[in-house]
């Protein structure tokens, strides 16, 4: 007994050292990135601290995921900064602070009030190449966002092509000595992260722009720095019911992307025998994040992959990582502060293109349009969407593509004659590659496949139609093994076929039919009208059916 009680303290020691360790790697990289993240949403660096502290404690005490990270993010940072801009356009800090908290609080309120309705599936509203668009969008939008910082220029805000536009009208004025800061920032950065992957990088390179910033007295020489960062814990913030109707738009696509991200991150850093990840519980989690989070000061928060794949490299085991990164938070602001103002703006616009580029992947584009090109289409008119339209107005595309795509799939559903291997008792599509299978003289089996409603199944009656016409059956079997759904007024559109079909002399089956789907045709009384005759339990059984019906005659 001894000797286990022994064994279960060493491996909760290990494992609490691990998560120590997980913990302090995390947040010298959190820590940095989330300052700057503040920036791109137009808000001091603060804020950023205050958003690696108190959501991601809330988290750690709800969330399902045993390493999941939240913070802020440069989707959310960005999202965020869009709808603060256009609320409060002219940078007031006072109001700034209020419709931050604000925004945070809706966009809590909003998860929880999706948790309490179990919508956990709508994380699934999106589909991946469009979200892959989506992305690089934003990550274009971040890294032209931050170019400015680096050349030490300033340029009004008015939209991705226009910034452009006046980007080159001002690159004259570009500070010689803040573009050779970034550059060696960004190339130190760049090669550190691609030998060491999850490195502290980002904490070497804040810390060697402070100890040059304080060396060289580079505010003196107008390079500009973060400059005043209060030394204390983040105080008691009140959101505006007066803002609520101005930001709740902002909130929901913050809400969803928030959502998305954590739940994808949360699910990419599962191990299979960690517990599933439980989107309804999640929305719990990431909710109450925000909502908490919002009178502290916090910036919309979610789950970030690059922090929780560091937690998962060194070790992490538990969400006492959060909990020691988000202690690391609190210990910065309260005595690390006043160096951290020192921080030249240019280190932190490096930071951020380093890890916002990454949402930029020309090669998950190669890979959806070498396999669906139409999907291609949906992600660049997303990525096109968020440069046109703007980031928020981005997510909307994204969603109206994604349900679009949906529905033009859905609406496209296949009906496929059904041939059979020679020798054998295998039904498959007839194709080109299988020119040997074997059809039967006077029977036509047909596949159709998908649910069946009201917005396909014409088109799926017009094939059927169309092969009846070629093929002139005796008998026409539908395999209906693959529908596993059919709504009521395609059953109509089935009925009124069926009676066509045998009103010009051909016997119509059904083989293979679903549970559900028998059920309901029982309901509306057509399964009566067909009778047991013209009912098989399988495709198989009503071909057999056939073929002994030819051998009797």
């Amino acid at each position: 007994m001894t000797i286990g009680r022994n064994n279960g303290g060493a491996a909760f020691s290990s494992g609490l050292r691990l998560d120590v360790v997980a913990g302090l790697t995390a947040a010298a990289i959190v820590l940095p990135k989330a300052m700057a993240y503040a920036t791109v949403a137009g808000l001091p660096v603060s804020v950023g601290l205050y958003t690696a502290f108190v959501p991601m404690i809330v988290y750690a005490l709800l969330g399902t995921s045993r390493v999941l990270s939240v913070s802020s993010t440069t989707t959310l940072a960005i999202l965020a900064g869009t709808e603060l801009a256009i609320v409060v356009p002219d940078g007031d800090p006072a109001k700034m602070v209020t419709a931050l908290a604000t925004l945070t609080a809706l966009t809590g309120v909003l998860l929880l009030a999706a948790s309490v309705l179990r919508l956990g599936f709508v994380a699934n509203f999106i589909s991946s190449p469009v979200l892959t668009g989506f992305k690089a969008g934003i990550g274009f939008v971040i890294v032209l966002d931050q170019i400015p910082k680096l050349l030490g220029v300033h340029i009004e805000k008015a939209g991705f092509f226009r910034d452009i536009v006046s980007l080159v009208h001002n690159l004259p004025d570009t500070s010689l000595l803040t573009l050779t800061i970034a550059v060696v920032a960004l190339v130190a950065l760049a090669v550190m992260e691609r030998r060491w992957p999850h490195s502290p990088a980002p904490l070497v390179i804040v810390a060697a722009g402070i100890l040059i910033s304080w060396v060289i007295g580079l505010d003196a020489l107008g390079i500009a720095t973060v400059g005043f960062i209060p030394r204390s814990l983040p105080s008691l913030t009140l959101p505006s019911a007066g803002l609520v109707e101005q930001l709740l738009p902002g909130a929901l696509g913050i809400a969803l992307m928030s959502f998305t991200e954590t739940i994808a991150a949360g699910r990419a850093f599962a191990t299979p025998a960690e517990p599933p990840i439980r989107p309804n519980r999640e929305l719990l989690a990431t909710g109450a994040a925000n909502a908490v989070g919002a009178f502290f000061g916090s910036m919309p928060a979610g789950g970030g992959t690059s922090q929780t794949a560091v937690v998962r490299a060194v070790g992490g085991q538990s969400q006492t990582a959060s909990l020691v990164a988000a202690a690391t938070s609190a210990a910065t602001m309260l005595f690390l502060a006043p160096l951290l103002g020192l921080l030249p703006q240019a280190v932190l616009a490096a930071i951020v293109i380093i890890y916002s580029v990454g949402l930029i992947s020309p090669v998950e584009f190669a890979s959806i349009r070498k396999v669906r090109r139409m999907e291609f289409r949906w992600a660049l008119a997303a990525f096109l969407g968020v440069l046109v339209f703007g980031t928020l107005q981005g997510i909307v595309v994204a969603i109206i593509l994604s349900m679009i795509g949906l529905a033009s799939q859905s609406a496209k559903a296949k009906v496929y004659v059904i041939g059979r291997k020679r020798g054998t008792d295998v039904l498959r599509p007839l194709s080109p590659e299988h020119p040997d299978d074997e059809t039967f003289d006077g029977l036509l089996i047909l596949r159709p496949e998908g649910r069946l409603f009201f917005a396909n199944v014409q088109q799926v009656a017009d094939q059927i139609q169309a092969f009846a016409a070629e093929y002139k059956p005796r008998v026409l079997a539908l395999d209906m093994s693959a529908v596993f759904d059919i709504e009521y007024s395609a059953l109509q559109t089935m009925i009124d076929s069926e009676r066509r079909v045998t009103a010009q002399g051909v016997t119509v089956w059904l083989a293979g039919l679903n549970p559900d789907v028998l059920d309901y045709l029982r309901a509306s009384g057509f399964a009566e009208t067909m009778g047991r005759e013209r009912l098989f339990f399988s495709t198989n059984a009503a071909l057999q059916h056939y073929l002994e019906g030819l051998s009797d005659s």
